[in-house]
Order: C-alpha cells, then structure tokens, then sequence
C-alpha cells in the first residue's frame, strides 16, 4: 500500500520575500501549524538578473520580513547584521537604502536557516483531490489544506519584440545572468523607471565596455523622480491599505494610475548622479555626445537589419515616428501578473476580472471555485485591490501577519494601527 503524501496546512509557492516573510513569522509564531515553502533555486538569490553593481533599494531596512510587526525576531536585518559582524560598520557607512546586493544576501540566510523554506525543490503539478491540494514536487507528492502563491511576475515585452528576443533583444530581468560587451555597440534601452535607469548608469559608466551609441528611451514625459515625501509614503502603511481594499474596482484603478510615481519613479539620487555624470563627461571634458535621452518616445515596432535591429518610435508631442539602429535593445519593460505554471490544472477555476486578472478578496485570498474549505493566498498578485504598495517590500511583514492571523484563526499578531495624519475616509456625520 503506498505511503499517503504529507498533510501541509499550508504550502507555499515561491520563496521569494513576501512568501519568505510568511515563513520566518510563522516559524517563529505559529510552530504549531505545518507550513511549507517550496523553491526551485539550489542557492537562493533575488532577482539574481538584474543584480547591477551599485544598485539599491528604494526603501529602508527597517522593512525587512518582520520588523513591522515583530521587531524582536531573529530574522531581522539588523540581527543578519549582528550575525554577520558588521552591525557599527553598517551605521557608520550611513547608507540611506541597503544595496540589493546586500539585502539578497540578507533574504538568502534567511532562507537557508528557514526549516520551513525547501531550497531545490521545483513544484511541478497542484490539483485538487475534493478535500486537499496536491503538490507533485520533482520527487514526492505533498497534501495541503491551504496554498500561498508567491511565485513572482513574469518580465513583460511589448508583442512586436517578442520573435527578436536573444542574447542582443533582451528583458533587464535577464541582464546580469551572462558577461556582456557592449565595445562599439549600439545600445539602446526602452523604458524609464528605475530598472532603465540602473541599466543606463551601467552602460554609461562602461560596465559592459564602451558602447559607441547609448539612447535611453521613456514613454514617460520626462525621467521622472520617485516621490518618497512624507506625505506620499502615508500610502505605504496599513490604515491606508486596508481603506484602499474597500473602494469600488474602478475607483481603485484610478488612484493606482494617478499614485504611479510614488512606486515607479527614479530615485533622486540616480537621476542627480546620471546629469552629473553626463555633464562631466559631455560639458566639462568635451567627450562627443554618444549618450541620449529621449522621454515622451513610446516604442511601437522593431525590425531586423542584417545582424542589427531598427526600433520604431513615435514622438509624443508631435507623433513623429523615429528610428534608432541598435546592435543591442534592452526592455526594462516591467513585469505582469501571472499563475505559476504548476497551477495550469486549477486556471480555470480562478476568477478573472474582465482584464483577464486573477480577482482577489479579504486577506489576500484569490477568488476560485475550490474544494471545500481550501483557500489560496497570494502575494504580490493584488495591486488594483491593495495598491501600489501591494507589489513593493514595504508592507510584507504586515500582509504576512494578516494571512497567517487569518489562517490560524487567531490574532496572534496585533495589527490595530494607530490613526495616522491623514483621514482617507469621509467623516461620519
């Protein structure tokens, strides 16, 4: 007779930060429920792709996986700083924001002492039998009661780009996985958030060698500042969270849209060091203008040239089409939601909003047509019903310790915040 598969009450999907920070508070707080956290990496690294030298966060240590509502746990940034002998050197650098680098190492030893995170284990397959998940794993099956999707994006490329990817057409995602030399090249990139902008100083400092043209194209009206005012990052907290939730769909989606630079912009200090570098180089030392900067420019189509490429953009004022030669493109493009792909079985039994979305309701529970009393959470998967803080590093400590609250079926976290300077809501009469 064959062994029945191990009951987990939750399996987690993806050990990325926000599935990371739901292992380490419930390893901590609640021992006495089985969670699970599968990933496919046999040596954990976040967004190992895009890790640019000198790239950072655009927020502060202190919202690390469970600062913000457990500032005692060992699974702290500062005690990965006590426990790696650079706590002083760490305050003395003065550091405004942690380096990715460093924070991907702080998400690694998280992770590998983690019992609860399973490094190098892929989930291939997850049905529902009627009363429990199954998870077929490369090399056993596993029972749950509950899942938690935490597998990522998928990076995003406009449709005509798509038949031109290659080692020379490419995602930022993907931009640090090989050695890459851009001498003589013509380099251009599309896009103009932060990814664009790392990319571009990169390119522009001769990371990759010195290109010989370097155009950086924005739809965007100009290279827009992230706005981190005080104000501003009142959106980033958990009164404003949970008032955001309640508002109608098509309200949410436009403050979502109006709120787009407090999470997508530049940071300050990059776009002070790329016009101090450029006027260095280009007004002070007389170098020939070989780098480019082109807002209001959307990119429309793109077409082979022997061994090179064209790409088509229209001017956004005065809807001029130009065309740039480019023996590398790189879309720092963004990412879009989508299931892991071991979900495939149950898809269609997700709800989807007319976008095609998966919908999502309290607690960061998906809407499906499921088997009995099992639920999926999902992080990272809910930002026209959260907000922009919902994809950010922000908030996951708090969203992990409403989910595990709401699993367990008791509070076992205090998330009662106290009123802050601002009143979102209309007040009562």
């Amino acid at each position: 007779m064959a062994d029945t598969p191990e009951l987990l009450d939750l399996a987690g999907i993806g050990a990325g930060p926000f599935n990371l920070s739901i292992a380490a508070l419930g390893a901590d707080h609640l021992p006495a429920l089985s969670l699970r956290f599968f990933d496919r990496q046999a040596r954990y690294a976040w967004h190992e792709g895009m890790m640019l030298p000198d790239t950072h966060l655009q927020t502060g240590f202190l919202k690390d996986l469970v600062t913000a509502v457990d500032p005692t746990s060992r699974w702290s940034f500062l005690n990965y700083l006590v426990q790696h002998r650079r706590f002083y050197r760490f305050l003395n650098a003065e550091l405004s924001t942690v380096s990715r680098a460093e924070f991907s190492d702080y998400l690694r030893w998280a992770a590998e002492g983690l019992d609860n995170v399973w490094l190098n284990h892929s989930v291939r397959e997850i049905d529902h039998d009627g009363e429990h998940f199954r998870l077929q794993t490369d090399t056993r099956t596993f029972r749950a009661r509950h899942l938690c999707l935490g597998g990522g994006k998928a990076p995003w490329l406009p449709a005509f780009a798509r038949d031109h990817q290659s080692e020379h057409c490419l995602h930022a995602e993907s931009i640090a996985w090989r050695a890459r030399d851009f001498t003589h090249q013509r380099v251009v990139i599309v896009g103009g958030g932060q990814s664009g902008a790392d990319i571009f100083i990169n390119a522009l400092r001769g990371h990759w060698g010195p290109p010989k043209s370097l155009h950086w194209l924005s739809r965007r009206r100009n290279f827009q500042p992230l706005d981190e005012t005080a104000f501003t990052n009142e959106y980033f907290t958990p009164g404003y969270t949970t008032q955001f939730a309640e508002l109608d769909d098509d309200v949410r989606r436009r403050e979502v849209s109006a709120q787009k630079y407090a999470s997508d912009g530049i940071t300050p200090a990059a776009l002070t060091e790329i016009y101090q570098t450029l006027y260095h180089r280009f007004d002070v030392m007389h170098e020939p203008r070989w780098a480019h900067l082109l807002p209001h420019r959307e990119a429309v189509d793109m077409t082979r040239a022997g061994g090179a490429f064209v790409l088509e953009a229209r001017h956004g004022t005065t809807g001029v089409l130009e065309h740039f030669d480019a023996d590398v493109v790189i879309f720092a493009t963004g990412f879009e939601s989508s299931l892991p792909e071991c979900m495939a079985p149950l898809a269609d039994r997700i709800g989807r909003d007319a976008r095609g979305e998966p919908t999502m309701g309290n607690h960061f529970l998906l809407d499906w047509q499921g088997g009995g009393d099992s639920r999926i959470y999902a992080v990272n998967a809910g930002r026209t019903r959260y907000g922009i803080a919902e994809p950010q590093l922000s908030l996951m400590a708090w969203r992990s310790a409403v989910i595990l609250n709401h699993l367990s079926g008791e509070a076992h976290f205090d998330l009662e915040d106290d009123p802050g300077p601002i009143d979102w809501s209309p007040q009562s009469a």
